[in-house]
């Protein structure tokens, strides 16, 4: 049990700014996004204040509420559903309790008090604190709890309750009203301060509510089940060591697992206490239940945190909430033999993460140069750092073969308690949100296309400007990938702009391109925006060669290139591929110029990191990149638990001197029949450019069949660096719906070598749905 103790790993939040709400019990938390939002409780009266942790920033904040704004309240329900939040009775204060409903607009800070309809048979709701209110689909369930028979509230007379309420909810604010159901089967035992929890299994059955334990005159430990559907009450057998009996614990569900923390629980684990008159106290134990077998599975038993300063002491009256597969707990009373007007709070805040992180999506290009790339990938919530890898093709030496240089020392990183201070890059603006669409990339232009400069694309092949425009040197130029500036620039508020990949036509990899966009974030009138770059995944199972017609520059046509997949060899390459550490990162971005050379003996050859403690980079010699040289990248995210699943791969290609970069700071406005386009130079243009070509995806039949397969029609070719595109251009736009709705753009410039990578632009479309305001 020690073992499994300190194999949880437990971390106190330590380092956090902002107003602290002060230590408390009896409060609720809900979880938005990354935002843990408290409400309520009591210590030296009750709080009536809103609390907001951000645990991406570890920062507490006090949102400016407005409306009618409820009384402070304790042992009150509180649901989350969206962006709403409902608030249900409570303790208003001692000896008076509450049934009145108030709800939040939490993207609004918004309180509004709203008055359900009255049940068509029986009555509402009794006031009452310690009941369970728990959200599934539309509904609200209400059960059991604690009402105060007298109307007297200095002379309480307490009634323990096990009613059951419904409660409709109308989509996106408001409610319908309250139901009493009918229900099967043997109904729990009248209680208040238990938990419930509502679990549907993923593959098959109906929803179930779970309620367990609280406090009816003695503490329960047992465990009823409501199946939803056919509102059927029965109690489960289980498994396992039950928990003690206990009230004030919360219960939370990852997965299949209803997780158990803290309570009041029998003073004294031999004696069988069933009386009001027993000892009690606080604990730290924890359990779960696996709500598929159900069989119950003790992590740290009662008195074990005491031998544990990693792990959260004893409390009762906190509040615990899910983000992704982390459980936070907050405050709540420690009292150890104290009587019940005596208890001392907690202050602390915990978390635990209970399985790997995910893996994140595939490393994105931001910018490319000779020697370095700029990439970021999308944030996985509550991880503690990212870990990198590239590999190549090219010949890496092994560290005995290079010069002994030794690198600037860095913080040794081992296992999950590592350093995070690794090299790092500023972060996008915020006001910018990366989403993955598949755009797959080979782009032609065909004979029968010269009069309309139609350019198709095709799957799995390389991306090939247009031969029209390209010159005699077509094969010297687009083997470089996507090099373009990540300045801010002033937009259209539906402006998103990512780069597209440019590859050579004589290229020797096949690559699939994903382009970005800004996820349908609201994009004020002149915030900035950064342009961002499209994510190749790469099978490493096929890497096929490609034969390419030649191309004269008075000849307008391009065929497309044969491929013919060595299958055999890739297999061989894939099972050889080394992988070697970029670096950790803190933050979902990266600067690479350098990557760190294992030992040959430590060389990573497979897929997944054996061995999860981290190397201490500052023992390791360090590789630059190399020019024209393509990399993969990978990228896993590191939490407690330690390193999650790779990400797919990503292929990107360092630059080849001499060919312009990417056009930058794309800007898109609009008027009243036409839109205006205009771009920055290339931030390296290597040279005088000599022109600009813009080209616009259009709809095709072919979309039709593959709507990730777009044609462009070029749209503008000259020295200006604008371009107006007509309403009768944008009339026959594709709107790209891989992502968020978009008319996509493309932009690339010429110098004396050639034409350099294209830079993509996706110009958000409004979309009307029934439920937007």
């Amino acid at each position: 049990m020690a073992a499994a103790a300190a194999a949880l790993h437990w971390r106190r939040v330590s380092s956090f700014t902002g107003p602290v709400p002060r230590s408390r019990h009896g409060h609720r938390a809900v979880a938005i996004r990354e935002l843990i939002i408290i409400f309520g409780g009591g210590n030296e009266g009750i709080a009536d204040e809103l609390h907001v942790y951000n645990t991406a920033t570890n920062q507490w904040f006090l949102p400016a509420v407005r409306g009618d704004i409820p009384p402070g309240c304790a042992a009150h329900g509180f649901v989350c559903d969206g962006t709403r939040i409902l608030v249900f009775g409570g303790m208003v204060e001692y000896g008076r309790y509450s049934n009145e409903l108030y709800e939040l607009q939490a993207s609004r800070w918004l309180w509004k008090k709203v008055k359900p309809q009255n049940p068509s048979a029986g009555l509402p709701p009794c006031p009452r604190l310690g009941h369970s209110f728990s959200l599934y689909g539309n509904k609200c369930y209400l059960f059991g709890g604690l009402a105060n028979e007298s109307e007297d509230s200095n002379n309480n007379i307490p009634r323990y309750l096990n009613d059951f309420y419904e409660l409709e909810l109308q989509h996106g604010s408001g409610v319908m009203g309250w139901s009493i159901p009918v229900t099967k089967g043997v109904v729990p035992s009248p209680r208040e301060s238990h938990t419930a929890i509502i679990y549907s299994r993923k593959d098959s059955g109906n929803p179930k509510m779970f309620i367990f334990g609280g406090m009816s005159g003695c503490r329960l430990n047992d465990l009823w089940e409501l199946d939803i559907e056919t509102l059927t009450w029965s109690k489960p057998e289980t498994k396992g060591t039950e928990p003690l009996p206990r009230s004030l614990h919360t219960a939370n569900v990852i997965g299949n697992k209803m997780y158990i923390f803290g309570g009041w629980v029998p003073q004294s684990t031999e004696d069988n206490i069933s009386s009001q008159d027993g000892e009690w106290k606080c604990t730290g134990s924890f359990s779960y239940l696996n709500l598929d077998t159900t069989e119950w599975v003790c992590l740290i038993s009662d008195g074990q945190e005491d031998k544990h300063n990693s792990l959260p002491g004893p409390r009762a009256g906190h509040c615990a909430v899910i983000i992704g597969t982390r459980l936070y707990i907050w405050s709540g009373r420690d009292g150890y033999r104290k009587a019940w007007n005596n208890q001392v709070c907690c202050k602390d805040l915990w978390y635990l993460d209970t399985d790997k992180p995910p893996a994140p999506s595939q490393v994105q290009l931001i910018r490319a140069t000779t020697n370095s790339f700029q990439v970021k990938w999308d944030e996985v919530s509550t991880v503690e750092g990212y870990l990198l890898q590239l590999s190549s093709d090219t010949p890496t030496p092994a560290a005995s073969e290079i010069p002994v240089t030794m690198v600037p020392e860095t913080p040794s990183a081992q296992g999950i308690k590592m350093d995070l201070r690794s090299q790092t890059i500023n972060k996008l603006p915020n006001n910018v949100q990366i989403s993955i669409s598949e755009t797959k990339a080979k782009v032609m232009e065909p004979e029968n296309a010269k009069k309309n400069n139609l350019i198709s694309k095709e799957s799995i092949a390389p991306l090939c400007l247009p031969a029209s425009t390209l010159g005699p040197e077509i094969s010297a130029n687009v083997n470089e990938l996507l090099d373009f500036d990540t300045r801010a620039a002033k937009s259209d508020p539906s402006v998103s702009s990512i780069a597209s990949t440019a590859q050579n036509m004589v290229t020797q990899q096949a690559v699939k391109t994903e382009s970005s966009s800004t996820n349908g974030a609201v994009v004020k009138d002149d915030t900035s925006l950064t342009t961002v770059s499209s994510k190749p995944e790469v099978n490493e199972t096929a890497a096929p060669s490609a034969r390419v017609a030649s191309v004269g520059s008075d000849d307008l046509s391009v065929q497309l290139p044969k491929t013919s997949p060595p299958r055999q060899n890739a297999r061989v390459r894939a099972r050889e591929r080394r992988w070697y550490d970029v670096g950790i990162f803190q933050s979902s971005s990266a600067l690479v110029n350098q990557f760190y050379l294992l030992p040959e003996e430590k060389a990573v050859l497979t897929s997944k990191v054996e061995n999860e403690d981290a190397p201490n980079y500052s023992l390791l010699k360090k590789q630059d990149l190399a020019p024209g040289t393509l990399y993969r990248f990978r990228v896993a995210a590191i939490n407690g638990c330690g390193i999650g699943p790779f990400s797919k791969i990503s292929e990107f290609k360092t630059c080849i001197p001499g060919f312009p970069g990417a056009p930058s700071i794309v800007k898109i406005s609009k008027s009243a029949d036409c839109i205006h386009l205009s771009w920055e130079p290339p931030v390296s243009p290597s040279g005088n450019i000599l022109e600009y070509s813009a080209y616009l995806a259009i709809k095709t039949n072919q979309l039709h069949e593959n709507p990730s397969q777009l044609m462009f029609m070029k749209i503008y070719c000259g020295l200006r660096t604008s371009c107006t595109v007509t309403a009768a251009q944008l009339a026959n736009a594709h709107v790209d719906h891989t992502s968020k709705p978009a008319i996509v753009f493309r932009i690339s410039a010429k110098n004396e070598r050639g034409y350099g990578p294209a830079t993509q632009v996706r110009w958000l479309q409004e979309t009307k749905t029934s439920g937007s305001k």
